[in-house]
């Protein structure tokens, strides 16, 4: 018996035997990619406090590895495409672990900052590959399923990474979550060499280099903007939106010029292709600005320590499941449009709910939301995914799940970018008025609303400076001295209490408000959505079955004929 699968899947006159335990490579492949943002949520708090890391520093050890994983997934992909799917996923598993080593071994911010960089270029090998290798090695008729299934992984991830985190960090430091994807990496890259079969396109074109630069350019320029823009238009913010705005014209003039194009933008006359896109970022942008602040109220206000954060996760991963095992049902039954809706009618729902929250919430009156946002994503990403990969022939598998994926990092970033911005006005504008009329100093103030973690900190100030004066008046042997220092140690400790209230109650109302005008954009986004994508409900199983030609428009996963209209070739 063979050990490495050495045989093309193109060559193969029949289904791959083993394409599900290759699936399985993938999947776990894609786990660690994605909980590797979503992990750090939970280690963030270590982290900051071991290597003295500033909000800034925090932020770039976060959007050090967003930037070059959206920016450089198109321009990989194509490179995966035209010379090794599987050659450009294992390179972007040793990268990935080599950067998630390094990680686990500096002790400064620079050196979190860059290996997480390096962990980011990885990503970006990996994540198309996963999907364009799935594609390929599985028939038109199954391939749906896979996707389904490749699907609800990357939204358990979203929940498993703080659970996983909190668990290696009760027992560990920080490094763990670095170390934590070494060996699943190793057993990944074994795999991918034992289990997954070769793949490139057949009649690749050259690679448009001009045109992938120009993607990198303005794509890392947008989601540069997207992170300074919230903390104020300065000269950084405005010039990553000029360098943006000019590389994204720059790109389109010349895709729709060049004979070979990276991404051709005549693709977006396809209803089903941009009606999907515009999907995956409205959604992504609801569920990451979503996650963004309910993480935080878990840990913060309701004062869960890593681990049980994680564990109060878990109803969102097992709805994702269950979302799932319904869109596999509902899909072939109602068709792609109607799923999707469904999934951001389920999103929507979600924070529609969470609008209900106050300082008196308890962690029950999150299950609801969480098993909504669940069941919408396991809904909503699936069909999208298989819409937006129907729309590129067999050769260009790498590129549509280039643009999945980078549609889906656009709309977190989004979504962080504005409801973290409405987020954190909100709550400093509601502080702000809590504390009208107290005696807090105005410095103070302005350090509690930089963050509710902030907040909190100063309340605990003031709480320590109580404790020490009463200690003081302890030892003091004059009764009148005592007895002043009594008094003062008496009224910073109710301060104390009243600041930690006001601090709660803050984000706990920013959080509603945040939530209603991220259902607001969410449930307006469905509306439009719905009258975007095409009616037909045909799905690529029953097209594979019935041995007609898919229709361009109904959004399967098979590949459609190449046409000079999309391709431009």
């Amino acid at each position: 018996m063979r050990v490495l699968m050495k045989e093309p899947v193109e060559r193969m006159d029949r289904p791959y035997a083993r394409r599900w335990w290759a699936l399985l490579v993938l999947c776990l492949s894609l786990l660690m990619i994605v909980m590797a943002n979503t992990a750090l949520t939970v280690a963030a708090p270590s982290m900051t406090q071991d290597l003295g890391l500033s909000s800034t520093d925090l932020q770039w050890v976060i959007d050090g590895y967003t930037i070059p994983y959206a920016a450089l997934m198109l321009l990989f992909a194509a490179i995966g495409d035209k010379y090794s799917r599987r050659g450009a996923l294992v390179l972007g598993l040793v990268l990935f672990g080599g950067g998630a080593i390094w990680g686990s071994l500096v002790d400064s911010a620079v050196g979190v900052i860059a290996a997480r960089a390096v962990m980011g270029v990885g990503a970006a090998l990996i994540m198309p590959a996963t999907l364009s290798l799935l594609a390929a090695t599985f028939p038109r008729a199954e391939r749906t399923k896979a996707i389904t299934l490749w699907a609800g992984t990357a939204g358990f991830a979203i929940a498993a990474g703080p659970l996983i985190a909190g668990t290696l960090l009760e027992s560990s430091s920080w490094q763990s979550t670095f170390l934590i994807n070494v060996p699943v990496i190793a057993l990944a890259i074994v795999g991918a060499f034992v289990l997954v079969p070769p793949s490139k396109a057949t009649h690749a074109p050259r690679i448009d280099y001009a045109g992938g630069l120009l993607s990198v350019v303005w794509i890392a320029a947008l989601v540069f903007t997207l992170i300074e823009a919230p903390h104020g238009w300065d000269a950084k913010a405005v010039t990553g939106t000029v360098i943006g705005v000019v590389g994204l014209v720059a790109f389109v003039l010349w895709e729709l010029h060049h004979p070979h194009p990276l991404l051709d933008p005549r693709r977006f006359a396809n209803r089903a292709f941009t009606g999907a896109n515009i999907a995956v970022v409205l959604f992504l942008l609801a569920v990451f600005g979503a996650f963004y602040y309910l993480t935080q109220h878990l840990q913060f206000v309701l004062r869960y320590d890593a681990l049980e954060t994680g564990i109060r996760m878990l109803p969102l991963a097992g709805a994702v499941f269950a979302g799932s095992v319904l869109t596999g049902y509902l899909t072939p039954r109602i068709g792609m449009k109607a799923t999707i809706i469904a999934g951001m009618a389920g999103g929507t729902t979600a924070l529609a709910l969470l609008t209900q929250v106050d300082k008196s919430s308890s962690y029950g009156d999150f299950v609801a939301p969480l098993l909504a946002l669940g069941l919408g994503i396991g809904l909503a990403l699936s069909p999208c995914t298989d819409a937006i990969m129907g729309a590129f022939p067999e050769e260009e598998l790498g590129v549509g799940s280039a643009v999945n994926d980078t549609s889906q990092e656009l709309g977190g970033a989004i979504g962080i970018a504005i409801l973290g911005s409405l987020l954190s006005t909100s709550y400093s504008s509601g502080l702000s008025d809590a504390t009208a009329g107290s005696k807090l100093p105005a410095d103070a103030l302005s350090q509690a609303q930089d963050s509710v973690a902030a907040g909190y900190g100063v309340a605990q100030g003031i709480g320590d400076q109580a404790r020490k004066l009463a200690e003081q008046a302890a030892r003091t042997t004059d009764p009148q001295q005592a007895a002043q220092l009594k008094e003062q140690a008496g009224q910073l400790a109710n301060g104390a209490r009243q600041m930690a209230d006001a601090v709660g109650s803050s984000f706990a109302d920013a959080v509603a408000h945040t939530s209603l005008v991220g259902a607001a954009i969410l449930g307006v986004g469905a509306v439009s959505v719905a009258f975007l994508l095409p009616g037909n409900g045909r799905t690529a199983e029953s097209e594979a079955e019935s041995g007609s030609k898919p229709v361009e428009e109904a959004g399967t996963s098979v590949a459609s004929e190449k046409t000079p209209e999309f391709t431009g070739r």
